[in-house]
């Protein structure tokens, strides 16, 4: 299979009507039909379900689109990096940052960098540890915003200034809202939003609350904190999180005493290749933190 192939079945795909999808790849409906029969084919699995006026995906072809668009991003980026020349700077950047305070930091970091090239673009990914840093092996991330503890040892990085603060978000009308701070063993018996389990960070909290974890029974657990809220709101109960510069309506953050802190980097794969920009990206990151800590 070729990435022009890749493109059609992408196109057919979201349109979810072939003679449409033609329309938009400037070819023939016979033409477009028949290519997908031959990936179908290379692939031994049926990627759509047809009927008279529309076509959807298969299970098999959800998850082969996927690594179809994830492929053709790839074929995307190699060709703008190529386009590059020694004297304009050009490209993008494609960085994974968790939910922290830190993103501040990276944000700074990346509208400085445009400030002297103003030609580069930055790609941002949301998501936890586990995906970020899965895309950064996939070679879809180039640096990732990761969330300590968390394992360095393939990377090279930047530790942020900013401490991420643990605590919990509590509906204001739960019995805990009264209180300034919680405590291990408050939450006990309170409905529980919290990290994924058998993460690095789901065990330092287990380390804080000590003896109280094993009573406490999580109703939810989450990789990003804005649907976590919403199910701890509906439930009035708490969901363990960081401390981040958002309001959520009927939500008070207490911070955990005794008090929890955590930091993060800011990391990419050691010893490889990147692109000019990301190259660049990299030495103006180095630069800015080493003249912080003159």
């Amino acid at each position: 299979m070729d990435i022009r192939i890749l493109t059609y079945f992408l196109t057919t795909a979201r349109e979810e009507n072939i003679t449409k999808a033609a329309q938009l790849l400037h070819i023939t409906q016979p033409t477009l039909s028949r290519q997908l029969m031959q990936l179908e084919e290379e692939l031994g699995v049926n990627l759509f379900q047809r009927s008279n006026h529309c076509v959807y995906l298969t299970s098999e072809g959800m998850m082969f689109r996927r690594r179809a668009q994830e492929l053709v991003n790839l074929a995307e980026r190699a060709r703008e990096e190529l386009a590059q020349n020694e004297e304009t700077l050009s490209g993008v950047i494609a960085i994974g940052c968790g939910e922290m305070r830190s993103v501040q930091e990276v944000a700074k970091l990346m509208a400085g960098f445009q400030e002297r090239y103003p030609l580069v673009k930055f790609e941002l990914y949301s998501g936890d540890n586990e995906g970020i840093r899965e895309r950064m092996e996939q070679g879809t991330l180039d640096m990732g915003l990761l969330l300590e503890p968390v394992s360095i040892v393939k990377y090279d990085f930047i530790r942020m200034r900013t401490k991420e603060q643990w605590g919990v978000l509590i509906h204001k009308d739960a019995p805990l809202a009264s209180r300034e701070v919680i405590r291990p063993g408050d939450l006990v018996g309170t409905p529980v939003v919290t990290v994924q389990l058998d993460t690095p960070v789901h065990h330092e909290l287990a380390g804080w609350s000590g003896d109280f974890a094993k009573q406490m029974e999580p109703c939810v657990n989450y990789n990003l904190l804005y649907n976590a809220v919403i199910a701890a709101r509906e439930r009035k109960g708490a969901a363990i999180c960081v401390k981040l510069d958002c309001h959520y309506d009927e939500m008070k953050f207490l911070p955990l005493e005794p008090k929890l802190e955590l930091s993060s980097v800011l990391a990419w794969k050691d010893r490889q290749t990147y692109s000019k920009a990301t190259t660049a990206f990299i030495r103006y990151v180095k630069e800015m933190y080493r003249q912080d800590e003159k």
